[in-house]
């Protein structure tokens, strides 16, 4: 709708320039947004007010030069006025929208484009396997995927990643918890080390390993035994990490090894590149980027005094190999403490003779866990905090995907696993997927009460039958879908859909308790099955879209609870 909207404001504009009435060639981009209160209309915008800024003449005027100038030949509009020191309020026609409510239903609305199959890479939930993901992983994991979802259904090729740091101290340290344990199995007393892993689950794998191996690591060189089980203990941890993502609705096209990185020579290769260009030196034995020199706030170390790589050198590399194999677009999704690696790895990004506008990098803050409004900070298993699989278990999929995406990725989350279980109103996901069942429900009613059904074409269809006030505005809810998709996209913001779904749900409901959709009058009730089958229509999609089902059936005692207004 704002699209249409759009076009005729711009054409507006373009006539009172070409008219005289304003001197300029330099417009501001057309930014429509919802009035603050909704009797000012449906969206506003802020043009005559940029444009007096830039012009100094007064906004008002300016105002009424474009409105003089605007052509609704086609009937768009219901209302097109000016409000307070020159902001345009406009209202949509109620023709207009049986007409878009009509090509929904027809499927004439046409699907958006707008990668024309670009080629986006997205990455995320890339814990190091070192242990089992925890809920804050969980969150970055659904923003990735659903990243992923929207750029799909909007013309990408999406391809989810996984980058796998297998290689370095950490992994090190893995093996090296993993043998301490095994020992003690063995009835040996050993200090565990400084930087282990003190979780239950390395317990797990050490009982494993004895299982496995019985008492081989016992007189084999230390340094090989550890090695041996840093391989062992990473491809498990990896394994459990693809368990919890499968189980929370997410697979990855291809991952990515940083073991392999460095074995295949890529990373190598990339630091000679950047030596070759004069971008590398050396400074108190170890190797330094200049990434000062591409707006970083200092160089960094890309190979440590004791010649290890670091971590960065072999992101370097890893970001060249992402460009290499034709990626336009990549979608980093990490957790918040890596705010201040961005800067690094545009400026390697920028070095490499990329464009670093290519790279999208989005921070998703940290969850905290309460159960009635108290914290939950242990876990069962890890012994310091509580796993994603344990969250699972106890509110499942579906409510853990909705709640982890119902803030903005830089805005902390707290989420209530009582709330999550509840069925009730209270509960958001469970009002969304009510609303969906409930649509199928009264298509149910109708079939019981005669009423054909299954062909209801909008064709056949007087949709100016729907002229209440709460008829209008829930198709007008309804047909913002399209921006709601497009805006969650460009912006990389799922929270997005999620708030969405959560406004059409409530006007949905209200809609549905004020209002009899199946009475003896045949055309209206007809028209009105028409409007309600759109809500689940996109009800349905939004939520394929988060990654959660629609379902047509809702628990009895929560279905009760909302039928009767509670």
């Amino acid at each position: 709708m704002k699209s249409h909207l759009r076009d005729l404001l711009a054409q507006a504009i373009d006539k009172t320039v070409r008219g005289g009435e304003l001197r300029t060639t330099d417009l501001p981009p057309l930014l429509l947004e919802p009035p603050k209160q909704r009797e000012f209309g449906d969206v506003a915008s802020n043009v005559a007010l940029v444009l007096a800024r830039r012009l100094g003449k007064p906004p008002r005027a300016i105002a009424e030069a474009i409105l003089r100038n605007l052509e609704d030949r086609e009937g768009i509009l219901a209302r097109a006025e000016i409000a307070g020191p020159g902001f345009l309020n406009f209202s949509f026609s109620p023709k207009f929208c049986y007409q878009r409510l009509r090509a929904l239903e027809e499927g004439k609305n046409g699907d958006l484009d707008l990668g024309k199959g670009q080629r986006v890479q997205v990455e995320f939930a890339s814990v190091n396997p070192t242990g089992p993901l925890h809920v804050g992983h969980g969150r970055v994991a659904v923003f990735g995927d659903v990243l992923a979802r929207l750029h799909a259904a909007t013309g990408f090729q999406a391809e989810r990643e996984y980058y796998i740091n297998d290689a370095g101290k950490q992994i090190e340290n893995l093996g090296l918890s993993i043998y301490v344990r095994y020992r003690e199995q063995h009835g040996e007393s050993i200090q565990f080390p400084e930087h282990g892993y003190p979780g239950g689950y390395v317990r797990e794998l050490a009982t494993e390993a004895k299982r496995r191996w019985g008492e081989r690591f016992l007189s084999e060189e230390k340094g090989a035994a550890v090695a041996a089980l840093s391989r062992y203990g990473c491809e498990a941890m990896l394994g459990a990490i693809r368990d919890d993502l499968g189980a929370f609705g997410i697979t990855f096209d291809s991952y990515a090894s940083e073991r392999s990185l460095r074995a295949t020579g890529e990373v190598d290769g990339t630091l000679e590149l950047l030596r070759s260009r004069g971008l590398i030196y050396s400074r108190e034995g170890a190797q330094w980027f200049k990434s000062q020199a591409y707006g970083d706030d200092k160089d960094r170390t890309v190979v440590k005094s004791d010649g290890e790589l670091t971590y960065f050198a072999s992101d370097i590399a890893y970001h060249r190999n992402k460009f290499a194999r034709g990626f336009k677009k990549l979608i980093n999704v990490w957790g918040a403490d890596h705010h201040g690696y961005i800067r690094r790895l545009k400026a390697a990004v920028k070095a490499l003779d990329y464009d670093p506008e290519l790279l999208h990098v989005v921070l998703v803050q940290m969850v905290q866990l309460t159960r009635g409004g108290e914290p939950v900070r242990m876990g069962k298993r890890s012994g310091e905090f509580v796993s994603l699989g344990e969250v699972l278990e106890e509110v499942g999929k579906d409510a853990a995907r909705f709640f982890f995406l119902m803030r903005k990725a830089d805005s902390h989350l707290d989420f209530d696993l009582e709330l999550a279980k509840k069925e009730s109103s209270e509960n958001p996901v469970f009002y969304v997927q009510y609303a969906h069942a409930r649509v199928a429900s009264i298509f149910e009613q109708a079939r019981h009460a005669g009423v054909a059904v299954d062909d209801l074409k909008p064709a056949d269809v007087d949709c100016k039958r729907l002229a209440l006030a709460e008829e209008i505005d829930l198709i007008k809810r309804v047909l913002q879908y399209p921006e709601v998709l497009e805006e969650s996209v460009r912006e990389l913001e799922p929270h997005r859909m999620v708030f969405y779904l959560l406004e059409l749900a409530g006007e949905f409901h209200r809609y549905y308790n004020r209002v009899r959709v199946i009475s003896d009058d045949l055309a209206l009730t007809r028209a009105r099955l028409l409007l309600v089958r759109s809500v689940q229509k996109i009800i349905r999609g939004g939520l394929a879209l988060l990654g959660i089902e629609a379902p047509v059936k809702m628990a009895s005692r929560g279905a009760e609870a909302l039928a009767a207004g509670q």
